[in-house]
């Protein structure tokens, strides 16, 4: 309840602030490249750039933030305990973990100046950056090296399905509109094999892909588009038996999560948060919920969403 309290108080007070971003580019932007109105890319990396207006930067005494809701948000807060506790102890702030319950309500707060900083899954980050001011910093990896996850398709063992054509006309589940591997992808992809979202089939959202993956078992759905990683946390934590799912399709590697902070946070503060992102370990049990991840290492959003963009533009997807 005091988590809820302290958001609330932040919210009020970063909403308006952040009623000045517009403001903070309304002079010339002479390139903006696929980011809204209210903010500008001069440098040209694809992300907004600082407001202009020095007062319009924010250097909060509390920070609050989220992480991507693609399993049961309650999951995430228990898990990132001793990552906030670090943050907290590294930056000498006040940090609060705000459990969102949806995609569109992560990315509606970072850009109503609520969050401060954040964790989205692939596909959201792209509107994200586009829409919210959202400026990729960090993702999760392992020995040094940035970690992917596919778009795989799954049915029951015990279907008759053995390729994506079978499931013309069939129930197939998608995650959300913004998700990559839970419904870019699979509109990007599905044709060449034949099958064709909103020709062969109708995608039924399920909102996250753990809800996708049990709607299979439980025969909701007759195939599902899931985020590999997340299929294989279930399997591990013995939620799912990998003897009852069948995969069908399998996708090349796209990034992981990506780790962002607000557009219009001072630049100190924001060297300080990625010197505090990664100087930490992950423990045991985020190492193990994580697929073996061990650390967050830098990332720029023009180069590892590359492949990601491209599936949006394949797609002509548009932002909610």
């Amino acid at each position: 309840m005091k988590y809820h309290r302290i958001f609330a108080a932040c919210g009020m007070l970063v909403v308006f602030l952040s009623t000045g971003s517009a403001a903070a580019h309304a002079g010339p932007c002479q390139q903006r490249a696929a980011l809204d109105q209210a903010y500008c890319d001069a440098d040209g990396d694809l992300v907004a750039d600082l407001p202009t207006d020095p007062s319009k930067l924010r250097d909060p005494d509390t920070l609050v933030w989220a992480f991507a809701p693609i399993e049961d948000p309650a999951v995430y807060a228990q898990l990132f305990r001793p990552f906030t506790k670090h943050l907290s102890a590294c930056l000498g702030r006040q940090i609060v973990y705000y459990p969102v319950q949806s995609v569109s309500a992560e990315i509606a707060a970072m850009r109503a100046g609520r969050l401060h900083f954040a964790g989205f899954s692939t596909g959201p980050t792209v509107e994200a950056v586009n829409t919210a001011g959202a400026v990729p910093f960090a993702a999760k990896g392992r020995s040094g090296e940035l970690r992917g996850y596919h778009l795989v398709a799954i049915v029951r063992a015990d279907s008759p399905y053995q390729a994506l054509t079978d499931l013309k006309g069939r129930r197939v589940a998608h995650v959300s509109s913004a998700s990559n591997s839970g419904n870019l992808a699979p509109r990007a992809l599905f044709p060449a094999e034949g099958l064709v979202p909103d020709t062969d089939y109708r995608p039924i959202l399920s909102g996250a892909h753990d809800k996708s993956i049990m709607g299979v078992l439980s025969g909701d759905y007759d195939m599902a588009a899931v985020a590999s990683d997340v299929l294989q946390r279930l399997v591990e934590r013995g939620a799912v038996d990998p003897a009852a799912i069948r995969i069908l399709y399998e996708s090349p590697l796209f990034p992981t999560a990506a780790f962002v902070h607000a557009h219009d946070l001072d630049p100190a503060l924001a060297d300080k948060l990625k010197t505090c992102f990664f100087s930490f370990r992950f423990p045991p049990d985020m190492t193990a919920a994580f697929n073996g991840d061990e650390q967050f290492l830098p990332v720029r959003y023009d180069e590892a969403w590359r492949t990601v963009r491209a599936v949006n533009d394949a797609v002509g997807a548009l932002p909610d």
